[in-house]
């Protein structure tokens, strides 16, 4: 005999075990985070309320807010910058040519090594000398050597160079997946009527990507909100917080100078931004799609 409501109890059954870890190692942190927001925390001696007045030092205060610059600047040159290089690759290497495969395996591998691998070759190929190897094709160009990540003029978009370097070929499988569902009957027809190839991208190839671009852009830009690693690793902040963004900072308050509040408001001013940011292009996406039904 079949119990009622067994059916709708088994797909709670499997997620069970998942749900209990996001709730311990996700949920219940970031609620704790939440309340760390409002606090002075003290630890031994009990967190002392203290309102949004940890809200109203991020927003105001100086290394908050050149922090915030920062982190803006990355996420537009980083997303803007491996979208496109990533949609030059998927067009560069799209087929079903064997060489192709191995190419693009080829291409994809910064995706998948390790960030302190990458960190430490570009630390290398960044080295400010005149002999250094990228002040070296600087120098075929005619271009006098730079500092790069040693100089607070050059070292953010340095690490720009790094993270669209990494992201650019991810970003460039979702392109590939997404231009396998083109119909070629499409191209057919506009190369019949005359289209080139330059025309045939913009009004076959661009519109269809259109749901992959959506992705990517919501993907990619807070990949870039949250970038760390490269900048820990890489400059940690510096030169002169040149590259300070916010998880660096808020890394630093929270476990270097313990200022846990501070740091845990940062930390939900991140959030609100990722949120709001994926939000926004959601809704424009939608907004988007109806025009496009009308």
């Amino acid at each position: 005999m079949r119990l009622p409501g067994r059916g709708r109890a088994t797909p709670w059954l499997f997620l069970a075990p998942a749900l209990l870890l996001f709730a311990l190692f996700k949920f219940l942190p970031m609620w704790r985070a939440v309340e760390m927001s409002f606090h002075d925390v003290r630890p031994y001696l009990g967190d002392r309320w203290v309102g949004g007045a940890n809200y109203a030092q991020v927003v105001t205060d100086e290394a908050f807010l050149a922090a915030i610059g920062h982190t803006v600047v990355l996420a537009i040159g980083q997303t803007g910058g491996s979208v496109l290089l990533g949609l030059a690759l998927a067009l560069l290497l799209e087929g079903t040519a064997r060489r192709l495969w191995i190419l693009r395996t080829a291409v994809f591998l910064p995706t998948v090594t390790a960030m302190a691998v990458v960190a430490e070759v570009w630390r290398i190929l960044y080295h400010p000398a005149a002999d250094g190897a990228v002040n070296t094709l600087l120098g075929w160009l005619g271009v006098g050597p730079s500092q790069f990540l040693n100089g607070p003029d050059s070292a953010l978009w340095s690490v720009m160079a790094v993270g669209v370097w990494r992201g650019a070929p991810y970003d460039m499988m979702i392109f590939l997946a997404a231009l396998a569902g083109v119909d070629r009957t499409l191209y057919e027809a506009a190369a019949a009527d005359g289209a080139g190839v330059p025309r045939r991208l913009w009004h076959v190839t661009l519109p269809a990507l259109r749901p992959a671009f959506t992705i990517l852009f919501t993907l990619a830009a807070i990949r870039s909100l949250r970038v760390f690693t490269e900048i820990f690793l890489l400059t940690n902040g510096g030169p002169d917080g040149s590259t300070e963004v916010l998880m660096t900072l808020i890394y630093k308050l929270g476990l270097e100078r313990n200022e846990l509040g501070v740091a845990a408001a940062g930390s939900m001013v991140l959030l609100a931004g990722s949120v709001t940011l994926t939000l926004t292009v959601r809704m424009a996406r939608t907004g988007t799609g109806k025009e496009a039904t009308r």
